[in-house]
């Protein structure tokens, strides 16, 4: 397909500039337009999330539900932003930070293990190694914007039916949860022992994390917004919605030390947690095996 030129007013993204320095690759798809940059081999696409207005959080109603999804509100991306098209990979960890601290170590399954505190680091050595990049961690609410992309049901692919704990059907196209994450001793010998759980979708053994982009995108062409590993955002942790910005921006707390945000599920977490409103919180310095994340840019 065509670009589109500049002079159309829907065209929010390839301004004087466009393409930056550090590109390798851009265009545009049936999702929209995106970009990509390569380090040592190392491909990462980053996808253009328009701006615009959502409800935030989830309907009193809503299969699996936690009080801390509420009150919903309005909010409002007024300035349109970059998003990894999938979560970072261990490839890409691997190029910038020179290690790879992950449990199931492969180079396309994403990088988990590491805190919030890991994850500046590699912001702020990623953007030295490649001046205007300048990716962050994306705000709460541009997270769950994106995770949308446009819809507003509990998944981006519609209603969720809840068979039980790890057992909702909907899932299976869209996520890795505990209900469908299972692997064979032989592509991880060290998964978790899920032989246990109860009531999955699918039999398994063992579990443990995914290749990334192996399920169903959404309509902006993300991948994994929900499942395989939780995604730090930049917002300080609250436990709710009263007093939060409502134009999309990082929610603060009191100092560095704060609980963050995560967003998503992951492949250990039951179904009522892989929604696109469910969130929860982690200590800065927090690791675990199932906590990963994606970088955003926002466009100047």
């Amino acid at each position: 397909m065509n670009l589109p030129l500049r002079s159309d007013p829907a065209w929010h993204p390839l301004v004087d500039g466009f393409p930056p320095s550090w590109a390798s690759g851009w265009g545009q798809d049936r999702f929209g337009v995106f970009v990509e940059f390569t380090l040592q081999g190392v491909q990462q696409r980053l996808r253009w999330i328009p701006p615009g207005h959502f409800t935030m959080g989830s309907p009193r109603d809503e299969p699996g539900r936690g009080d801390d999804e509420g009150p919903q509100r309005k909010v409002t991306i007024g300035q349109g932003f970059w998003l990894f098209d999938t979560l970072c990979t261990q490839a890409l960890w691997q190029v910038v930070m020179g290690e790879n601290p992950s449990q199931f170590q492969t180079s396309n399954r994403p990088v988990e293990q590491v805190s919030f505190e890991d994850v500046q680091k590699f912001l702020s050595r990623i953007n030295q190694t490649c001046p205007g990049l300048d990716l962050i961690l994306p705000s709460e609410a541009q997270w769950e914007y994106a995770c949308r992309a446009g819809t507003t049901t509990a998944l981006y692919s519609g209603a969720i039916v809840i068979l039980g704990d790890n057992n909702a059907p909907a899932l299976d196209s869209i996520a890795w949860y505990s209900g469908n994450s299972g692997v064979e001793p032989s592509e991880l010998p060290n998964g978790e022992d899920s032989s246990r759980w109860k009531n999955k979708q699918y039999p398994h053994e063992l579990a443990g994390t995914h290749p990334v982009a192996m399920k169903d995108p959404n309509l902006w062409g993300l991948y994994d917004m929900l499942g395989n590993v939780w995604e730090w955002c930049a917002d300080a942790w609250h436990g709710s919605y009263e007093g939060a910005p409502v134009d999309g921006g990082v929610w603060e707390s009191d100092g560095p030390s704060a609980d963050r945000v995560v967003r998503g599920g992951s492949w250990l977490i039951l179904a009522r947690g892989v929604r696109a409103a469910n969130r929860d919180g982690g200590g800065p310095a927090d690791r675990y095996d199932d906590l990963g994340f994606r970088c955003a840019r926002v466009q100047s």
